[in-house]
């Protein structure tokens, strides 16, 4: 794998945010996996930028103690890999900053004799944004230092704006500075492993096409279950939600995937085309829907949280029914479902076949016997699906078993890699697939602004759930 860099030029990768949260548990462990494994270009320098007062030697101290304990590697591997960080001073909001960020990186090229690539990774809160990407283009960092070497990206990470009109505001500022090739927009679910497969699982298997549609399929469940509350994250929290946290992206991405037409090839504009369609084919829900078809609670306790309003109407749950316009997909129900202090945490997808018609069940049982798909993100990676058979004896007892497929127990586990390392190798590499265009955005929030929208006028009342259990199912 590692041959894939050979050609690769010299890059650069600037993060802004270094000493945030985000670095330290993602960034800084996976490219820390990418430079034992090799992955990483042979010449490549980490430029931190953030607020505080730092030198470079307390940046790598500071690397090396991330790497410690977040990957559990000794402190002279840390040490080691700390080496290509250098740090630079600035406040987001003023240009000052950026012009020694600029010629830093004028340097390093001098140095290498190379017009190096260029990476920009904004690893911090949506609200600096804008006055990162207005400096960046003010001090001249997104202007190549070469026509004919040498590339320039930037890495956005979710949430995309607060709803519609922010995300459009943000993508036409993206659009005056950047190319949407040049542009990254990071929504970690689909680097992970199970989520990249959900596309060959469907494709790649062709007794599932036929069984594939609304002639087979009654339901469509996707759950993302989190055991834990908002703990650190209550001030963030509390001005977006549940719904906005994970329902526009994860769970829409997951929806998408699981229910788009098969891509005429597999590269990075056919697969974003057809999730694209399929994000387009939500039906809109009118306010009669959104009163009938979603409902959102809260735990009990969730107020108390730290940054959270004492009287916050913020959803930590939600259950919606959507209904796709797609022929193969019309009449049946896809049901969204997240919520945080659940009790179990699990992330899947559930896929409900039909009952068979006539049905040659065992005279009187008054049984349904349907199968059951179970795809699962996490934990305990995997696929199940539901069989039924005859119990040994005499009786004609049918009864329920499942086929399993573990992924952890069928491969080797040196061959696993985290989101952020697939991510992050595709950015530089230039490959696109695993990354939200602005068009897959625009189509989730024009399905969920009219929710998040009625929901703000209470049209749907806020209810509330005991932490440890889950809204509308037993205690878990």
């Amino acid at each position: 794998m590692s041959d894939v860099y050979k050609d690769q030029n010299p890059t650069i990768l600037v993060i802004f945010g270094i000493t945030g949260d985000l670095a330290r548990r993602k960034l800084v462990p996976a490219l820390f996996h990418l430079h034992r494994k090799k992955l990483l270009p042979p010449l490549f320098q980490v430029i931190g930028f953030s607020r505080r007062h730092m030198s470079d030697d307390e940046l790598r101290n500071e690397v090396g103690e991330m790497v410690k304990i977040q990957t559990g590697h000794d402190a002279t591997l840390g040490a080691s890999f700390a080496r290509m960080f250098v740090y630079r001073q600035g406040m987001f909001e003023d240009v000052a900053g950026y012009r020694a960020l600029a010629e830093s990186l004028g340097r390093k090229d001098n140095e290498w004799r190379v017009c190096s690539n260029k990476l920009f990774y904004l690893a911090v809160p949506p609200e600096h944004y804008e006055s990162i990407f207005r400096h960046i283009e003010s001090s001249g960092l997104t202007e190549p230092c070469s026509p004919e070497e040498g590339w320039t990206r930037v890495v956005v990470e979710k949430p995309f704006g607060k709803d519609l009109q922010t995300a459009e505001r943000l993508d036409i500022l993206l659009g005056k500075l950047f190319k949407e090739e040049q542009i990254y927009r990071i929504d970690h679910y689909l680097g992970k492993e199970t989520v990249q497969n959900i596309l060959a699982f469907r494709f790649s298997n062709s007794f599932l096409g036929p069984a594939w549609d609304k002639k087979a399929i009654e339901e469509i469940r996707i759950r993302l279950w989190e055991a834990d509350g908002v703990e650190h994250r209550g001030a963030f929290y509390d001005g977006v939600g549940a719904l906005r946290d994970v329902g526009q992206n994860h769970l829409l991405q997951l929806l998408a995937l699981f229910t788009m037409e098969q891509p005429e090839r597999f590269d990075a504009d056919a697969v974003r085309a057809g999730r694209l369609a399929a994000l387009r084919s939500l039906r809109p829900m009118s306010r009669r829907d959104i009163v009938t078809r979603t409902m959102r609670a809260q735990y009990a306790g969730y107020r108390k949280a730290r940054g959270v309003a004492p009287q916050s109407e913020t959803e930590t749950f939600f259950r919606i029914t959507a209904f796709l316009t797609a022929r193969r997909w019309r009449g049946v129900p896809m049901v969204l479902e997240s919520g945080k202090n659940i009790g179990s945490a699990k992330a899947e997808v559930e896929v409900r076949f039909r009952h068979a018609e006539p049905c040659l069940c065992p005279p009187g049982s008054g049984h349904v016997y349907r199968n059951v798909l179970r795809y699962r993100i996490q934990p305990d990676e995997g696929v199940s699906l539901s069989f039924w058979v005859k119990r040994p004896g005499s009786d004609m007892v049918v009864e329920e078993k499942d086929f399993s497929f573990s992924y952890k127990g069928s491969f080797d586990p040196t061959l696993f890699i985290d989101a952020y390392e697939k991510l992050l190798m595709d950015t530089i590499q230039g490959n696109q697939t695993l990354f939200v265009s602005t068009d897959e955005i625009k189509a989730s929030w024009k399905f969920i602004d009219p929710i998040v929208e009625a929901w703000r006028k209470n049209a749907v009342p806020l209810i509330s759930y005991e932490p440890g259990s889950t809204p509308g199912h037993p205690k878990s």
